[in-house]
């Protein structure tokens, strides 16, 4: 089968790999899309050293990335009786490749008909955003704010929306981002280098800044930024990695104010029985997978490029060394068929 490594820095190649078994307890799926993940796939392909796991480790090349998917089971493994051959699903921690081997737990059928299988392997990334929105305790009518308009950033605006926030404000760099969350459900877009970022945020929160706010560019400056637009007693979900150290000033921004910092990396949940605020990943893959097929959450908007994994170098090369690539990009395996 074929597969997308990255061989060396900056160079990805479409390889052959042995097909996986699939054993008691596991589900052998055939891939139909894989979305990028810009940020963490950026980082590795680059060989930035701050992704290799921490202390200073580096992961080894080649290195095969992907995690969010949609296919079809082929293969159920024994002991397994609630998936049959056929099923539409999606693939938690999948990899870029024909087929991918999941454990029963990252497995989620696709229950309705009207979900096209290319939105739908976006809806794991999603639930990263989903579940920072969670941990900030949003409640209906309260202001929230979205620092950083990429992929992430654009589903927590949508989910934001959701969760009953009023008004939401997105704050992106790009125009052409900001114009995209207003489309997806933001009610006021603002470019971060303003000068008047802060007055314009509290001038449309009643003089009070953002009770929930979403923290996703993973700049340290970002999050300076984003603190002085939060309200008194506000909730900051760090969702963006930020791989370097940060210089804030904690009495007079998080202190004194009372602000609370919680961090928001997808793998911050509970595996098994979700709660207030805190949702297994296949719970939130289920409630996006319901919003999806309802037309409350809009995948078709965000998604710019779908390609055969037979253009992964010109791809992955643009994504490595320019800085202008693509809100949503998949992978179509179903080209290679």
């Amino acid at each position: 089968m074929k597969q997308i490594a990255f061989v060396e820095p900056n160079v990805a190649k479409l390889i052959d790999v042995e097909m996986p078994k699939c054993g008691a307890g596991e589900v052998l799926v055939k891939t139909c899309y894989s979305a990028i993940s810009a940020g963490t796939e950026k980082s590795n392909i680059t060989g930035d050293p701050n992704c290799g796991g921490g202390r200073g480790q580096q992961r080894p090349w080649p290195r095969v990335l992907g995690y969010s998917v949609s296919g079809i089971v082929v293969e159920v493994g024994e002991g397994i009786d609630d998936l049959k051959v056929g099923d539409r699903v999606l693939g938690l921690w999948g990899k870029h490749q024909q087929y991918n081997v999941y454990k029963r737990e990252n497995v989620v059928k696709i229950l309705y008909d009207n979900i096209d299988l290319a939105d739908a392997c976006f809806v794991f990334i999603s639930n990263f955003s989903i579940a920072a929105v969670r941990k900030t305790n949003l409640e209906i009518g309260e202001s929230a704010m979205v620092f950083g308009l990429g992929l992430l950033g654009l589903f927590a605006v949508q989910y934001a929306k959701i969760a009953g926030a009023q008004p939401v404000i997105a704050v992106g760099r790009r125009e052409e981002r900001r114009q995209l969350a207003l489309k997806l459900g933001a009610d006021y877009a603002f470019d971060p280098e303003d000068p008047d970022l802060t007055d314009k945020i509290k001038s449309v929160t009643e003089g009070k800044g953002a009770n929930s706010v979403i923290e996703v560019t993973g700049n340290p400056d970002a999050l300076t930024s984003a603190l002085m637009g939060t309200a008194r007693f506000g909730r900051v979900a760090l969702l963006g990695c930020t791989r370097v150290p940060t210089t804030v000033n904690f009495y007079n921004d998080v202190h004194f104010p009372g602000i609370t910092i919680v961090g928001a990396h997808t793998m911050a949940r509970p595996d098994h029985e979700s709660s207030h605020g805190w949702w297994t990943q296949q719970d939130d893959c289920k409630a996006a997978l319901r919003l999806l097929a309802a037309n409350r959450l809009n995948v078709h908007d965000m998604i710019n490029e779908i390609h055969s994994p037979v253009d992964c170098e010109e791809v992955y090369s643009r994504l490595a060394l320019t800085k202008k690539f693509p809100i949503g990009v998949a992978w179509d395996w179903t080209k290679l068929d």
